[in-house]
């Protein structure tokens, strides 16, 4: 299993690119920006992309979806609720002083227990609203392997007070959907350093008010 983290634009997103050595297969997750520098990761590795997934729709999160989609040719995949922010993300980013083009709407979207395949490998959706409405996360049983996006962070959780979000919610979504997988589950959150399941469940602040 190939499985590289490439930190991104002004904001430091963890962007994701997995690898079914066997069949070629590859997944980029959330390639927020740096388009050359993650083509070039892809091209290093030699894999087929055969989808583009974002967490979620903030422009952090989704500026070289255009961009890669056109270079691979891969489906871009996001949750419905979500793409309200892939088509304006030119606007949010603007607030911040920042540039970033909108995102091309989904081939498909992305609904809970939904499962994408790279070779034999499978990797699980699981819908974390909160964040946004659309939030998930994707889950790897055998590789025990979590990416979070902006759900749930080292020992914090995904910030609630932008448009559709909602902390009773995101807390809800954390304990019901990711705190009943296995301890030893390695979390990959969208920003920041790594953690596990075992971790947070005993020492995020967030889970534990």
């Amino acid at each position: 299993m190939l499985f590289e983290t490439i930190v991104v634009g002004p904001l430091g997103v963890n962007c994701f690119i997995l690898g079914d050595k066997q069949s070629n297969e590859g997944m980029i997750v959330d390639p927020g920006a740096d388009c050359d520098m993650i083509l070039a990761a892809v091209s290093h590795f030699g894999i087929n992309i055969k989808y583009i997934v974002n967490t979620h729709g903030h422009f952090d999160h989704i500026g070289c979806n255009r961009v890669l989609k056109e270079k691979t040719g891969a489906q871009l995949l996001a949750h419905k609720e979500d793409v309200p922010f892939l088509v304006n993300a030119a606007r949010s980013a603007q607030k911040y002083g920042l540039s970033v083009e909108n995102s091309p709407e989904p081939d498909a979207f992305l609904t809970d227990g939904m499962e994408l395949q790279l070779g034999k490998r499978v990797i699980e959706v699981l819908h974390t609203p909160g964040h946004t409405q659309g939030g998930c996360c994707l889950y790897l049983a055998n590789e025990k392997l979590l990416i979070t996006g902006d759900t749930l962070f080292a020992d914090s959780v995904g910030r609630t007070d932008l448009p559709g979000g909602s902390h009773e919610q995101l807390i809800q979504s954390i304990k019901s959907k990711l705190m009943p997988l296995p301890d030893d589950t390695v979390v990959w959150p969208g920003h920041g350093p790594s953690s596990t399941i075992g971790q947070e469940r005993s020492f995020n602040p967030y889970l534990n008010e």
